[in-house]
């Protein structure tokens, strides 16, 4: 989707814009979890910065990952600041997630439509979308029946 950065900024509001991870915003309007994968070591890197640290090149690109991996980390949130369709009055799970694409690349987002108790360290779980505050969030949903 072609936006302007006025556009970004306003659509993503509460984030912190800028050069560097700009195109992975553009991703989401697209449904597209973008992570920077360097172009001469190969390596995926995460949050997005402008130089690969493993090989120190500038040649890095925001490229789209299938989102499949496993809960690395988990966490319940029984209170926070006020956040669009955040419910605490239940405990709000929040996930790392190791990305299949590489060992080491991880993620961190929420999993949607299970239980607490079904989200545990081990699970698998593929990339899914949810809207929130008009803007398109990166979420995980737990593979049927993949634990460990």
């Amino acid at each position: 989707m072609d936006v302007s950065d006025e556009g970004l900024v306003r659509r993503f509001r509460g984030y912190a814009l800028d050069h560097d991870n700009a195109a992975h915003f553009r991703g989401r309007l697209d449904r597209r979890l973008l992570l920077n994968r360097c172009g001469d070591c190969g390596q995926w890197r995460h949050p997005p910065r402008p130089i690969c640290p493993g090989c120190l090149s500038p040649n890095v690109t925001p490229t789209a990952v299938a989102g499949d991996g496993t809960i690395h980390l988990a966490i319940f949130l029984h209170q926070g600041p006020p956040a669009d369709g955040v419910d605490y009055a239940k405990p709000y799970p929040v996930v790392t997630v190791e990305l299949d694409e590489q060992p080491g690349l991880r993620f961190t987002s929420t999993v949607i439509g299970a239980p607490k108790e079904a989200i545990t360290i081990g699970r698998r779980v593929s990339l899914d979308w949810i809207e929130r505050a008009g803007a398109p969030l990166p979420v995980f949903r737990l593979n049927d029946g993949s634990d460990r």
